[in-house]
């Protein structure tokens, strides 16, 4: 690519014209802004130091060395202390003929290296998944493609919280209160039908606190002494010792849910190459708990629970068992992370998680490493913010929260009214219509929550997100749908898809945008991988769209007399669909071919 061409001239430059050794970090090379001409624009102020002359004097030396050394530099212009480049016409047409048929363009060359180990979704046993999880599992699963595009062997793994107090609480009033009512019998989603009970605990736990502080206790003392609480705590201990029973009821239910996680991942498009279950790797965390203790790292504290002071490390003292020899989050996570390791020995491994526990993850490191752990440099917290609707905050167990599969319904629902609407589905068949309103509307979607930086809390939009003239996966959809057609169209006459160009061929304005912007994309892609953020790829495949819709109402392409500016159109055209859905593809979207 140039950026690497004039990288090397420039060293080059650097070293004859001022005998320095240019680092890299010292070579900013970025896009030429579109009211200055030019392609690429050098920052020259890190080289006046050493040239002794004014940047504008400087950036006109560095711009003559390369125009006199470089066959792919035409001219350049300065202003103030930027080097502006202009790249010459055969190197942009080169570039089209050499990729515009190159079906993983974008993807690097897959590196022999230790795999990133990818961890997504986490849910609970104890509740459907939902928007938050949406996000969640969207940014793992994106991520994970980006990175799989970026060269890396990636590993994408699933924890699912299948144990814990949480899990008792549903199981305990579905035997209070459920009358062995099943997914069968009530017509739910099993995930469904066990979230249904975790609301009922709570509902029935809060009427016994209210009752305890009526009598005089404190509203703290009364959640750790309410009945419904310490009976839910010995349904743990009984399922940590084995009970037949316990066990039995937890593996039924767990059943549930996870038939009911596999429709939704299914519907979502979401998937994993391993799941792991809290079930089977906390045993492991207690054995690392206790060889910390024989360590003299961790501290046995009278009442039989087990601690670890960080206040060394700026932290606090972090429980990691409890005095009745329960594990706690932390327990399982210390487990699973050396359990991966282990198996794995990965470069990286990435938890994707919110940014509620970004201590949590700090605390992990930390505790790993005083077990003499220096691998756990490698764990990396993809942490990301809040998704809520315009109605406001969400809480599990109170029953607020918006279901995932009730949100894509909605999503599957408003693609289609906005579709018949615009009139979109005339041609259509009732299964290619019905294909084509989940292709719309899980695109709009996965578009919208991927285009915001993980790190940001976004406010989700359902009827926004499906607007077909926004920033929207629906829109970049149309227009990969709307070159589809154009060539389409192009085959039906006969038209050529020229392979190569004589020197009279003419370059537009807007020809040579949509090339530089599809030249862009490999860089993309290795920053989105090196930032762990899809929303560089969501946003660069918004920028194409567009680059390409204003370049079809600018200039003529079916109808241009010019063979070889209607075959180079063509050809554009096409390389600009490929890199859509290449773009998309790491995104988990789908392209409709007509719409």
């Amino acid at each position: 690519m140039i950026e690497q061409i004039l990288t090397g001239k420039i060293t080059e430059a650097v070293k004859n014209l001022y005998q320095l050794e240019a680092s890299p970090s010292q070579i900013q090379l970025q896009n030429t802004r579109k009211e200055f001409e030019g392609d690429i624009t050098l920052v020259v102020f890190p080289f006046t130091r050493v040239s002794r002359k004014s940047p504008e004097a400087t950036a006109a030396e560095m711009g003559e060395y390369l125009q006199a050394n470089l066959a792919e530099v035409d001219n350049f212009n300065v202003i103030k202390g930027f080097l502006n480049i202009s790249i010459k016409k055969e190197y942009w047409l080169s570039f089209l003929t050499e990729n515009y048929l190159f079906e993983k363009f974008g993807f690097q060359e897959k590196q022999d290296s230790k795999p990133v180990v990818v961890e997504y979704s986490s849910p609970n046993t104890n509740k459907p998944l939902h928007l938050g999880h949406i996000r969640n599992n969207l940014l793992g699963f994106s991520l994970s493609r980006i990175l799989q595009a970026a060269g890396k062997n990636v590993v994408k793994v699933n924890l699912v919280n299948d144990r814990g107090i949480h899990i008792c609480k549903s199981m305990l009033a579905w035997q209070r209160w459920g009358n062995g009512e099943t997914p069968e019998s009530s017509g739910l989603k099993g995930d469904h039908l066990v979230g249904k009970y975790y609301v009922v605990f709570d509902k029935y736990f809060k009427e016994e606190i209210a009752v305890l502080v009526a009598g005089g206790m404190n509203a703290d003392e009364a959640s750790k002494k309410a009945p419904l609480i310490i009976e839910a705590q010995q349904i743990l201990q009984k399922w940590e010792a084995g009970d037949e029973e316990v066990i039995n009821l937890w593996k039924k239910m767990n059943g549930w849910v996870y038939d009911g996680f596999a429709i939704t991942y299914k519907t979502l498009g979401i998937e994993f190459d391993k799941t792991y279950y809290e079930s089977q790797t906390y045993l492991l965390g207690k054995e690392l708990v206790q060889e910390g203790v024989q360590k003299g790292v961790y501290t046995r504290r009278a009442d039989g629970s087990v601690w670890i002071d960080l206040s060394a490390e700026g932290m606090d003292e972090k429980l990691l068992l409890r005095s009745d020899g329960t594990s706690v989050y932390m327990t399982q996570d210390l487990g699973t992370a050396m359990q991966r390791y282990n198996e794995y020995n990965p470069e990286q491994l990435i938890y994707v998680v919110g940014n509620e526990q970004e201590y949590h993850f700090n605390v992990l490191k930390v505790v790993l490493k005083h077990l003499g752990c220096a691998w756990a440099d490698s764990i990396y917290h993809l942490s990301y913010g809040m998704v809520e609707l315009p109605a406001g905050k969400m809480k599990s167990r109170e029953g607020t929260v918006v279901d995932a599969d009730d949100l894509m319904q909605e999503m599957f629902d408003t693609s289609e009214a906005m579709a018949r609407e615009l009139g979109k589905i005339e041609a259509f068949d009732t299964d290619e219509a019905r294909n084509l309103y989940r292709t719309i509307g899980l695109g709009a979607l996965k578009y919208f929550i991927l285009k915001v930086d993980p790190k940001k809390n976004m406010l989700f939009n359902p009827a926004e997100s499906v607007d077909f003239n926004g920033n929207t996966g629906p829109f970049i959809q149309y227009t990969y749908a709307r070159i589809k057609s154009v060539l389409r169209k192009a085959d039906e006459a006969g038209y050529e898809v020229l392979l190569s160009y004589d020197n009279s061929v003419a370059l537009h304005p807007e020809e040579k945008e949509l090339l530089r912007k599809l030249h862009d994309f490999p860089a993309l892609v290795l920053q989105a991988a090196d930032m762990h953020s899809p929303a560089v790829i969501a946003n660069y495949a918004f920028e194409l769209a567009s680059e390409y819709n204003r370049f079809y109402h600018e200039l003529t392409i079916l109808k241009e007399e010019n063979l070889q500016s209607r075959g180079l159109r063509l050809s554009l055209s096409q390389f600009t669909a490929k890199v859509i859905v290449n773009a998309l593809w790491m995104l988990g979207i789908e392209v409709p071919e007509r719409m």
